[in-house]
């Protein structure tokens, strides 16, 4: 995997009020004069991969012969759901309301969104919307390791179940439903809100920084992370910062 990256120097520093945490010891705080990071994420090394599943069940409401699951989806160089994320942060912005609820639907035997995010220790609700049983599995990643978040089963339309999700180490969650194997979906646990998805032209930027140094990190749910090293982030000021996988 490849990486690149570019930083800045840092002169300042920033001026708070402890607000809530929304998860672990991240601290809310007024961030003054916050500096940004910008930049590009290339596909790099990264391959574009599939996976042919035969819909064996349940065909009225899932469909016939097979579904073509994109594990890794790469369009013009640019790896589809992909996240750039600071690591470790202890303090700075609030978390979007948005990010401490979210609803996952299973409908038509797919999970929609098919990617999302939601801050970690947030509340995540899954809805069955089919007439059949589905089941929502989902998996803290942790590496090449996975562990059970929520295991629970919905016979019914209308079915929902909320619970809290808390990752102990991975910043990722896999989705599956135990009922039909080519139902899948993946969501980033986001440890602080210092993160952004990369759009379809491979650009991001992550803004309201307190200036300072911050590892980075370069996240997809299938090809897991990329360590892109170090970065300043100065008070006021933008930082240019280009990834690859």
């Amino acid at each position: 995997m490849k990486k690149l990256m570019t930083g800045i120097i840092c002169a300042a520093a920033i001026v708070g009020y402890t607000g809530s945490a929304v998860a672990g010891k991240y601290k809310e705080v007024e961030v003054k004069d916050g500096g940004s990071i910008s930049g590009m994420v290339k596909a790099g090394k990264a391959e574009a991969k599939t996976k042919d599943y035969t819909i064996s069940k349940d065909p009225k409401i899932c469909g016939e012969g097979t579904r073509n699951v994109k594990l890794v989806d790469i369009e013009n160089g640019v790896v589809k759901n992909s996240v750039v994320y600071l690591y470790k942060v202890k303090q700075g912005k609030a978390f979007p309301d948005a990010l401490k609820k979210v609803e996952i639907n299973q409908k038509k035997c797919e999970f929609v969104p098919a990617f999302s995010v939601m801050a970690n220790g947030g509340e995540m609700t899954a809805v069955n919307s089919d007439a059949t049983l589905h089941n929502i599995h989902t998996y803290e990643l942790i590496g090449r390791a996975r562990r059970t978040i929520m295991n629970v089963s919905q016979p019914n339309t209308g079915d929902k179940v909320t619970k809290k999700v808390k990752a102990r180490k991975g910043v990722g969650m896999k989705i599956e439903c135990d009922a039909h194997d080519f139902m899948h979906a993946y969501m980033f646990i986001a440890p602080n809100p210092y993160y952004a998805v990369v759009d379809d032209k491979g650009a991001f930027k992550i803004d309201n920084i307190p200036a300072g140094k911050y590892k980075v990190r370069l996240w997809h749910g299938f090809l897991g992370e990329v360590k892109a090293g170090k970065v300043e982030v100065k008070a006021g000021a933008n930082t240019k910062l280009d990834l690859s996988f």
